[in-house]
């Protein structure tokens, strides 16, 4: 289990009663991560409250609140999957845009499953991946290797996707995340599904590519992953 990290706990600002989002701090314009003002309205419906906060590298910005608050329609608006309705986003000084090849090389994110090929075991999935972004055969190779014992997750190396647990699953799916480059990480509850052991693993790897320099943005509800990880805390309030 991974050592308790001695930082302070994180910041946390309460929210208004006008049931606005608490920003975690005025985004400065150099952050690797910077919204103001973000919300999202869907056929009458709001998704997400006004939103403002920031990610500077190295820094862990996690967001909390109950489900249905916005934190995964949040991310893919920083992910530049979902167009917000209000407000501005940049994401390496850019708008995020997943059809921009800058934007894909600077951001990796875990929102919901990863596709995976049915007759690719999970090594040649993360060989494949990393091959993907410029590494030669022999790297790829250390790499996926590098990565399966990070997560110890080596013995499902020839394994198939379709052949794992919910847990298992849930590893794969971070290492397949972690096989590429990104300087921004957004994660949507990489806690789900593991014991306090892998968990504990989870929190490490994070913490290491924060410590790279990585901007990270994650939701959860895991107070153990918030108290050892967060540098800062982004509550929302439920939109409904």
């Amino acid at each position: 289990m991974s050592e308790r990290d001695p930082r302070p706990a994180p910041r946390l600002r309460s929210a208004p009663p006008s049931r606005t989002v608490s920003s975690a701090r005025t985004a400065p314009a150099a952050a690797p991560v910077c919204f103001e003002g973000v919300g999202v309205v869907t056929d009458g419906i709001v998704l997400l409250l006004e939103a403002s906060g920031s990610a500077a590298a190295g820094e862990v910005l996690a967001l909390t609140g109950a489900n249905g608050s916005g934190k995964t329609t949040l991310l893919r608006v920083l992910a530049g999957q979902l167009t917000p309705t209000a407000g501005e986003v940049l994401i390496q000084g850019r708008a995020p845009d997943d059809r921009d090849p800058a934007c894909r090389s600077a951001l990796a994110a875990l929102i919901g499953p990863p596709q995976t090929a049915r007759d690719l075991t999970v090594a040649e999935h993360l060989q494949f991946i990393a091959a993907t972004w410029g590494s030669g055969a022999a790297e790829a190779r250390d790499r996926a290797d590098d990565l399966l014992a990070e997560l110890a997750i080596t013995p499902l190396a020839q394994r198939f996707p379709h052949e794992l647990s919910s847990g298992q699953t849930q590893l794969v799916s971070l290492a397949l995340i972690f096989a590429r480059p990104g300087r921004v990480l957004l994660l949507d509850e990489p806690e789900q599904r593991l014991d306090p052991d892998r968990l504990g693993l989870v929190i490490a790897a994070i913490r290491a590519r924060a410590a790279a320099g990585a901007a990270v943005v994650l939701a959860t509800h895991s107070p153990r992953l918030l108290e050892e990880l967060a540098d800062d805390r982004l509550h929302l309030e439920d939109a409904l």
